[in-house]
């Protein structure tokens, strides 16, 4: 066997959480000694399915379509000598949507992990380098829960800057309510509904894997598991609220928005009901016929001024009275 490009990375790992990379033949021999190691593969590559079919031919060929799959949610497949899992984490690629989460596929027993990527994560790459400076998982589950805690943990800066947002958005219409808000919070709340989308299955991954019977998960491990169960239940418990919040703020913007039509509309009705009498005056002594009052009159024009004036003077003191001003 050969280098291929389809294995972006491979390991054997060893008890003390170092790795030594491999590569060639040392990759086939890996997987099948007793020894911890990871292969990492890229799902859109031609030959990935021949390599794991080939490699790996125990897999039942669900597990296999699974891994490869164009599009996945996260689940839990638990079978006699392992597990397949579907994970995913933020978007955190250059000129990408954080809510276009990136899936990694797992298959997980004793003696390997097989991953399958088909966007890169930034998760893994944590992983791989701290395998390198001797640091990283000892094991299978350790493997696990510090992928589990890496994918959740990159998603703390996203949270915290969807309740930025929204405290901005909430803090602009307070203080001046327009209708370019509303783009605003909907955008808001498509990005937490879409997060919610990934998040609960996610959460019902960890929880179903924390009860497993699964000989290399051990008590250390389902306490790191039930860690990362809190923080994701956290998450979807944030992401209830920013939603809830977001519709309280859509409501405030609505009616803010309203009570300021309805005083433009206030004022523009009184404005006419203080010039509808003067314009029937006006319109009363501008039918050009005869028999109008004071037409022959040189001050009349004046007198009627003064006439329209308190009118609009008497009109404008019953508005006060009536509290309408």
């Amino acid at each position: 066997m050969t280098d291929s490009t389809e294995i972006l990375y491979a390991a054997s790992i060893a008890g003390d959480g170092s790795a030594r990379r491999l590569s060639g033949e040392a990759v086939a021999h890996a997987i099948q000694d007793e020894t911890l190691a990871w292969v990492h593969l890229d799902a859109s590559h031609d030959r990935s399915r021949e390599w794991i079919e080939r490699e790996l031919h125990y897999l039942d060929p669900l597990i296999i379509d699974a891994l490869l799959a164009e599009e996945t949610r996260p689940r839990l497949l638990e079978f006699e000598q392992g597990a397949m899992m579907i994970l995913r984490g933020v978007n955190l690629n250059a000129d990408a949507q954080p809510e276009d989460m990136v899936s990694i596929r797992l298959w997980v027993d004793p003696h390997r992990i097989i991953s399958v990527q088909r966007r890169p994560l930034k998760a893994v790459k944590d992983i791989q380098d701290r395998l390198a400076s001797g640091n990283g998982p000892k094991d299978s589950g350790e493997f696990v829960g510090l992928l589990s805690a890496r994918l959740f943990e990159r998603m703390e800066p996203v949270m915290t800057e969807l309740h930025e947002r929204l405290d901005a958005v909430e803090e602009s219409v307070m203080e001046d309510p327009s209708n370019s808000e509303r783009q605003a919070i909907t955008a808001l709340r498509k990005q937490a509904i879409i997060f919610r989308r990934y998040f609960a299955p996610q959460r019902d991954v960890i929880a179903y894997l924390r009860t497993t019977e699964l000989a290399w998960l051990s008590t250390a491990h389902r306490r790191r598991l039930q860690e990362n169960l809190d923080r994701i239940t956290r998450y979807l418990e944030d992401l209830d609220a920013i939603r809830e919040r977001a519709q309280i703020v859509k409501d405030e913007l609505s009616n803010a928005l309203a009570d300021r039509m309805n005083k433009n509309l206030y004022v523009l009705s009184l404005i006419a009901a203080i010039f509808l009498p003067l314009g029937f005056l006006t319109g009363l002594l501008g039918i050009n016929v005869g028999g109008i009052p004071g037409a022959d009159l040189p001050s009349a024009f004046w007198i009627f001024l003064a006439i329209l004036t308190a009118i609009s003077a008497v009109q404008i003191w019953v508005f006060r009275l009536l509290k309408w001003l």
